[in-house]
């Protein structure tokens, strides 16, 4: 009878109740599960409001977008989805912060009211101001925080730095520049910066290369520890990102204490995905094995690494080769002058001085401060070069390009290759009958129900049922 009555005690688990409860009520959605932001709109206006229709939240992706799209994209999401669930990436802008500083200013003009804080090593002035504008008290004595944050994080310092209010000293110059009021700034000392951290693993793109089973656990431990001496961290949830392709990637995230799940790679291999047709056709072929480690573009002068797929493709190679070109040289005069000719030809398949006007004309506008330094550095100079090749590689993927379709840069993780072998001999196997929310609906339910078997074998001797996500209709 004791095993009749742990089993019987064992009720299967919905896929509306994994996670925390906290996320789904105040995002107003069904699952702990978000589609996240990939540059420029790969994330796209299709999947974001795909999403918000189906009671989920994703993030629109803004980096390296001109201004008139971000705004169109808020009206289009306005119009179509009213309060619903959605967000907008807010992407570091490193050295040039003027980037983020016009971002926030169209989102607080615009009512936006959620921020995935993407490549962030502490929050900046303007992840400031968006988060402290409008704060109030509220009638029980908490404080109303109408902008939400949801930080990307890879390492506990910038997840500490999420965890606990805004540096007074960063307040106190907003205040001085009349960009919060006083009582935001009297308010700051009791707002964490963010409501929801993501621990992000070894994913697609920019990628510290963290493990999972390390970083979630270890993420959560420094919420805890923040709490001891700032108690409203507590309140700051911890999702999982990083290789989540399958549902038992899901599940063991949630059973790991993640408070909510976020995708990436998987969601470019959609329907409505802002990629080109043949970037999905080639994701749709990719194996957990096809990918590779390569300087990220945007950083090439730090050796921070992003993560792309490898098959067919050349742009691997010759991203490492400029990555180390630019270690060793001082300039592009310092070249020898085969490497030059080579890379003139193939890669650029134009002159130096071609790729160098361009890039003059673009930061003339963008940077000028660069610009300045390039012309006075032959080395920035040459770092600039280089990096109108990760620029060019981007774009030649977007477009599908068939002429230069081996220099195409498409970030993925290997989450995309274990998602595919999943969907392998169903409909779903061609990407255009794959949807962002059916993905959300696939592997939420698939985890619930993979958690379910297992809680019922741990509880007795019961033969356990075929998992219905192996059955895909």
């Amino acid at each position: 009878m004791h095993a009749e009555q742990a089993l019987a005690a064992v009720a299967a688990v919905a896929p509306e109740n994994l996670g925390s409860a906290g996320f789904r009520a105040d995002h107003g959605v069904r699952y702990a599960y978000v589609a996240g932001s990939m540059y420029k709109a790969v994330a796209s206006e299709d999947m974001v409001v795909r999403m918000g229709r189906a009671g989920l939240l994703s993030y629109f992706g803004t980096g390296g977008l001109r201004s008139d799209r971000v705004i169109a994209a808020v009206r289009r999401f306005e119009r179509e989805l009213g309060e619903g669930p959605y967000g907008f990436n807010l992407l570091a802008g490193g050295d040039n912060p003027r980037k983020e500083e016009e971002q926030v200013g169209i989102f607080l003009r615009h009512g936006v009211r959620r921020v995935e804080a993407a490549s962030f090593v502490r929050p900046t002035p303007a992840v400031v101001r968006y988060r402290l504008t409008g704060v109030r008290p509220a009638r029980d004595g908490s404080v109303h925080v109408p902008n939400r944050v949801m930080a990307k994080v890879s390492r506990p310092e910038v997840a500490r730095s999420f965890l606990e209010p805004a540096p007074s000293a960063m307040v106190g110059d907003l205040l001085a520049r009349g960009l919060l009021t006083a009582e935001e700034a009297d308010l700051a000392a009791r707002v964490p910066m963010a409501d929801d951290l993501v621990a992000e693993a070894d994913s697609g793109g920019h990628t510290d290369q963290r493990p999972m089973v390390i970083l979630l656990p270890d993420t959560v431990r420094q919420r805890d520890m923040a709490a001891r001496e700032f108690p409203a961290a507590a309140g700051v949830r911890v999702g999982a990102a990083g290789g989540l392709g399958t549902p038992h990637a899901v599940a063991a995230a949630f059973v790991m204490g993640a408070d909510f799940v976020l995708t990436g790679s998987i969601n470019q291999c959609t329907a409505q995905c802002g990629t080109s047709e043949t970037v999905k056709d080639m994701l749709q072929q990719a194996d957990v094995h096809d990918m590779a480690l390569v300087p990220a573009g945007d950083m090439l002068e730090t050796g921070a690494r992003a993560q792309v797929l490898r098959r067919g493709l050349f742009y691997p190679a010759r991203a490492n080769r400029l990555y180390e070109l630019y270690r060793r040289h001082g300039s592009l005069e310092e070249l020898d002058p085969a490497t030059a000719e080579q890379l003139q030809r193939r890669y650029f398949r134009r002159s130096f001085d071609e790729v160098w006007e361009e890039t003059r004309a673009y930061y003339r506008q963008a940077d000028p401060d660069t610009l300045a330094r390039a012309e006075r550095d032959p080395k920035h100079r040459m770092l600039l070069v280089f990096k109108a090749y990760f620029v060019q590689s981007i774009r030649l993927a977007m477009s599908g390009s068939a002429e230069h379709q081996v220099d195409y840069q498409i970030n993925c993780g290997p989450a995309m290759g274990a998602l595919n072998a999943l969907l392998r001999g169903t409909e779903r196997e061609d990407w255009r009958n794959r949807h962002v929310d059916e993905l959300a609906d696939l592997l939420m339910a698939g985890a619930a129900q993979l958690l379910s078997e297992r809680m019922r074998a741990m509880a007795g001797p019961d033969p356990v049922p075929a998992s219905p996500y192996r059955r895909l209709p």
